[in-house]
Parts: C-alpha cells; structure tokens; sequence
C-alpha cells in the first residue's frame, strides 16, 4: 500500500494534509500508512537554557516515528522524565515531628539507536498520518541539563520541541550535523499521563505558537498543591515524605548527574519543609499563574479516585480555563491515577483521534459540538453534560443547624488528635469517638449529586503540637464503588505493530466492592497559614479562629437514602506530617460549615 501511495503523490504533487475522511457522515482520518516501515530517527533538540551550568545550551533527546511518505505531518509529542527508568532515592523521613505550634534500582540511559516507543500512541496514530514524537526531559535519559520537579528550564525544553518542529531551534543527528523537521506541518498536540501530562500544561502557559492542543491526564497543574496544602506540607497518596528534591533525584538519568549536584541541593533548601509556604519557588512551578498566555486547546482527563495527583489539580485547572473561554472539553472517570485507555479503551481512541483530527488536521469531526464534559458517575455509568461543573444550587450546610449534625448548639465540642489512625478507620463509623468530631446529615430523600470544589469553614480553637484542620466529606450508605483495576489476560490489537512492539495491549477491569462508606473528598489547612498559604501566622493556644479552606474537586452522587458526613481530624497520617499525639480541637457547630454545588 506505501508503494502505490508513494506514487500517486508522486504524479500529483505532495500535499501539505493528506488525511482522508472515512466517509461524510464520519469524517477522520484512516490508516492508509504502513506502520512496518515507518521512518524511525533520533535527534538533540537545542534549547534556550543551560540548566547544568556547563557553558553550553542544554540538548533534548527526542525519538521519532512517522509515516514514510512524501507528505507533511502533524506531531502528537509526549515529553517525559521516565524514559531512561528511575533512581533509588529515599524519602525525607521528618514526617513524625517534635514540635508544631508554638523507588527501585537506579538505571541508566539507553543513548543507542535502538528507537522504540512505549504505549499505543505509536501503533495508533502512525497509520493515521501522525509524527509521534518522545523526548526525554531535561536532566533524564539522553538529554543534558538538570531536572527540577516543574521548573521553568523543564517547561523550556519541551517548548524546545515544539519550536524545532516549527522550524525556530536547532537540532542535532548523533553526528552532530544539523537536522530539520522539514517533515512536519509544525502543528503539535502535546499529551501524556502524571508527569508527562504535567509538562503539556506548562509549555501551554508559554504561549508557543504551534503548539494547537494538549491532553493533559492525571496532570499537575500546581506543584505547590501536589506538596503542599494551605501551608501545610503534604505527601501525595503513598508517598508520604517525598518532595520535589527526592523526585528530581529519582528522575536524574542523564550522563554525569554528578554535574547537576548544585541544583539538587537548591532544590532541598528552597522547597522548604518546615513552614509549608508558598513562595517564588513556588510560583515559579505554578502554571495558573500563566493561564492567561494559553492559546491552545485542552482535552483535560482525571480520574475521580486518584490519590497521587489530586483532583484539585484539574478542578482549578479547568475554572481556570473556563473564565478564559479556553477551547475544552473534560473526561472524568471512576479510576485512580491511570491513563482512561485503561478505563474506557474503544470510546477513549475514538474520542482522542476525532480530537486530534479536529485540532492538528483541521478536520470537523463535530467533537466540538458535543457535550463539553463526560463523567463516570459509578464504574461503568457515564453521564454527559453541556457544562461541568454543573449549575447546581450552592449551599451552605451548617454543622449546628441540623442540616448536618444535630440540633442547634453554641456549644464547643472537642476531640484529641491520633496520628497513628487513618482518615479511613476514623470515618468508618458515625458514633462518638474520642479522636474526631462528625457530623452527618439526615438520610437523602432523592438521589444527589455533587460537582466541583467543596469548602469548609471551621471556628475552632487548637491547643498542642500540631497545626493541621483535616476536613473530609463523607458518603454514607452501603454501595458497591470502586476498588481497583484488574489486569486481564486477553488483549486488544488496537493497531499495526513490529517485532517488540506488537500493538497489542491487555485488557483492563474495574474491580467494586460493597463497601459502607465513602471518603469522597478531602482537604488540609495549617491554621498557621490562615490568612494566607505564604504567610505563617502562630496562633494562641485555646483561642478560637475562623478557619477556611478547599477540599479536592470532585463529582460524586450520593444514592437517596445515604448521608452526607462532614468529619474533622487533624492529623491525617497517610498525608500530612505527623506532629506527637495529643492536641485537642475544640469547635464551635453552630459558626462552622460545609459549602457544596448539590443538584
């Protein structure tokens, strides 16, 4: 099939676009080109950076694959960290404090030019008359520079990519002579999952021309919220003690890592474990501060249930975008930190090329017109809306009123913080407990759904060592949700592949439980950063404060006859540090409350 190709373009002439519709009813492009004999090379990128200090622009090495044809491409480009594997690296091990108010072996990188690419992008999109373009972040595999868990040398490098595909930076062969992407259209869509879905948002903030769309999946939009929280120092689920230090550190691969010492130990001191603040370091790795320079599209992805990156981090993504009028459309699901090819494979390639074709083609596949958001509401139950989140009724639910909790009251009540429990066997029951304060609401009469970011107002007073107000909001009712991904046996061919690379990928399965409760969402605050997450303020033992502050983004449906629990903690041990047991919390229900988009 090439070969006949090749010689009707030949007659012809090349065009710039030669993506063919399927039909009028469903236009796309099809998979006309032999993914056997694509063009696979490898060049170094030059950037405007030189993070290592060594005189010289950093160098990002970037793999390719695209159709072998005489035709002009669009890129799907993923920027990664992880290429070349991780490093051992230890985790801080201050997360058990004194005092508070008064990963696997190391590997190295393959620099060889044995060119393979990991994932489905590649036996996808190929045939469809894409360049798939992976380029190893700076500091990583066969790239020079530093690593910086976010920093602006990062966002750079990958925008180094962009700009050589649209034939404004340099790149080098492996012999050093100079390569052009003459192949290419210059429009780019940037995508990835985690880390690599991290790095789409941030080249979006600069701005670059061509770069035309990003699908960012389970990404980071603010590294500040991924470590932190309101002032407080926070671990993502499971990784309790790790920081941007230990990341870029597990992460450097590169050649010589020795020559990047300066920047790890910048790294340890600047990120600033002790008072949680958000600070120039900070602001320098959060990318809503930029969301104004956005020019692209966003297909943003997250699932409902991760733990890792938060959902926060799409939820004010996404307002963000929204107030901007940013092209968008939005997939939530029911998993945790996961790639929605394992949630819902058929719907996702089918989507994500109409997508692609829409943005980098230039083709109406009508994606557009569709209901901007898609949310997994239960394992396997999809609901479409025009708008997310929805326009629900905003309501204020008091602690002390009845809405939540019991008949009014003025009166403090008080619990002692426990740092060896876990948020989840301190929400397991509804009766009294020495180490929390809960507060139910009556049972549902209807069917309630939940979209957006819940916060809390708490007047409370704390005496003892620890800082933290640890809100979480509850779902109580028996139901069968979510509990995990199975991997099956079988397997789906989703496109063309070779000898190693054979495009086939197993087949993936929710796995549910019966469970009583929920932990749908939660949220921390150090109450010494009350007025503000850059400024630590101590306060006075026994003195009651207001407190305010936001819970995770979420979009959960309580069944009638379940009850919506708010339940306070201080200490949550799989998150927050871990101050010695003993502070006790007074609050006052009837000044304190929940605030919630219900429709």
């Amino acid at each position: 099939m090439r070969i006949v190709l090749a010689v009707l373009l030949a007659l012809v002439g090349a065009p710039v676009l030669t993506a063919a519709p399927a039909n009028a009813a469903a236009p796309g492009t099809q998979p006309i080109y032999d993914y056997a004999s694509a063009i696979r090379e490898q060049v170094w990128v030059q950037t405007t950076v030189d993070s290592d200090a060594d005189g010289k622009p950093d160098r990002v090495a970037v793999r390719i694959i695209r159709p072998d044809a005489p035709v002009k491409v669009p890129a799907i480009f993923q920027a990664s960290p992880y290429y070349a594997g991780l490093n051992d690296v230890p985790n801080h091990d201050d997360i058990d404090r004194d005092g508070g108010l008064t990963v696997g072996s190391a590997r190295t990188a393959d620099r060889a030019q044995n060119i393979t690419f990991a994932g489905y992008l590649d036996n996808y999109f190929v045939p469809r008359g894409y360049a798939v373009v992976f380029a190893d972040s700076l500091g990583t595999g066969g790239s020079d520079g530093c690593p910086t868990s976010g920093g602006r040398n990062e966002t750079l490098g990958a925008k180094a990519v962009i700009d050589w595909l649209n034939g404004r930076a340099p790149a080098f062969d492996a012999a050093g002579q100079p390569v052009a992407a003459s192949w290419s259209t210059g429009r780019t869509g940037m995508i990835g999952v985690s880390y690599n879905g991290t790095l789409p948002n941030a080249v979006a903030t600069t701005g670059v021309k061509g770069l035309e769309t990003i699908v960012p999946i389970a990404a980071i939009s603010s590294w500040y919220d991924y470590y932190r929280a309101n002032g407080g120092v926070v671990a993502p689920g499971g990784f309790q003690g790790e920081d941007t230090d230990v990341l870029a550190k597990a992460v450097l691969t590169r050649a010589n890592p020795e020559v990047c010492a300066e920047a790890m130990n910048y790294l340890e001191k600047a990120q600033d474990r002790q008072t949680g603040d958000y600070s120039a370091f900070w602001a320098e790795r959060d990318y809503l501060r930029d969301v104004n320079k956005v020019r692209a599209s966003v297909f943003l992805v997250h699932g409902l249930h991760d733990d890792n990156v938060r959902t926060l981090q799409a939820g004010q993504w996404w307002d963000a975008l929204s107030a901007r009028g940013v092209p968008r459309k939005i997939w939530l699901h029911q998993a945790a930190h996961t790639d929605p090819f394992n949630v819902r494979r058929q719907q996702w390639l089918t989507t994500l090329q109409r997508w692609f074709d829409t943005w980098l083609y230039k083709i109406d596949t009508g994606v557009m017109r569709e209901p901007i958001a898609d949310v997994e509401t239960a394992p396997g139950v999809w609901q479409t809306s025009a708008r997310w989140p929805l326009p629900g009724l905003s309501q204020s639910l008091r602690l002390g009123d009845g809405t939540l909790g019991g008949g009014w009251s003025h009166a403090a009540q008080s619990f002692v913080d426990d740092p060896s429990r876990t948020a989840e066997d301190l929400a397991a029951t509804a009766g009294p407990d020495p180490n929390r304060l809960a507060y139910l609401s009556s049972p549902l009469s209807r069917q309630t759904r939940l979209t957006g970011t819940p916060t809390v107002t708490v007047r409370a007073s704390l005496t003892g060592d620890s800082p933290y107000l640890t809100a979480l909001l509850v779902d109580y009712g028996v139901a069968d949700r979510y509990a995990g991904l199975r991997t099956l046996t079988t397997q789906d061919c989703i496109g063309p592949g070779i000898e190693g690379d054979p495009g086939c990928f197993n087949q993936r399965e929710y796995v549910t439980a019966s469970t009583p409760f929920e932990i749908v969402t939660r949220g921390w605050l150090d109450v010494r950063n009350r007025f503000s997450p850059a400024r630590t303020v101590p306060i006075t033992a026994g003195r009651e404060y207001t407190f305010h502050w936001d819970l995770q983004t979420t979009d959960h449906v309580f069944a009638a006859g379940h009850r919506i629990g708010l339940v306070l903690i201080s200490t949550e041990r799989d998150h927050t540090l871990r101050y010695p047991a003993g502070t006790v919390v007074s609050v006052r229900p009837s000044l304190s409350g929940l605030q919630v988009r219900l429709s």
